[in-house]
């Protein structure tokens, strides 16, 4: 299985990102997907996460209403739509697969990963 990120940049603060990742070698629609990120010295957080089939979504409490998770099963893809960005946001993003749904928020549930793409929110 390979997951390949996508998406990250340099923006200013109140600024929009949209970041992708690409599932490949597994059937992309039986996987909950999330979204970590992480920052040097920090432990990786999460920060989103959908359920497969889309009708379920979580999102960790900072990044409420200014973030939405979705995904097209038939490219294979998740996305993660950052609006009203703040320099706290400033991280590697990861994108991540799991057959389960229940504790989605946990890192260790994990089974695959992407290699991360960092987005920057200057202030």
């Amino acid at each position: 299985v390979q997951l390949q990120a996508s998406g990250g940049g340099l923006v200013q603060a109140g600024g929009s990102l949209r970041l992708s990742c690409v599932l490949s070698g597994r059937t992309f629609s039986r996987y909950t997907m999330g979204w970590f990120r992480q920052t040097p010295g920090k432990e990786r957080e999460f920060v989103a996460a959908i359920s497969d089939g889309g009708s379920l979504t979580y999102y960790r409490h900072s990044v409420e209403g200014r973030f939405t998770i979705s995904r097209d099963d038939a490219e294979n893809e998740v996305y993660l739509q950052m609006n009203s960005l703040k320099p706290e946001d400033t991280a590697v993003y990861y994108c991540a697969a799991t057959s389960l749904w229940r504790n989605c928020r946990r890192r260790g549930l994990y089974d695959y990963w992407g290699q991360g793409t960092l987005v920057t929110v200057s202030s």
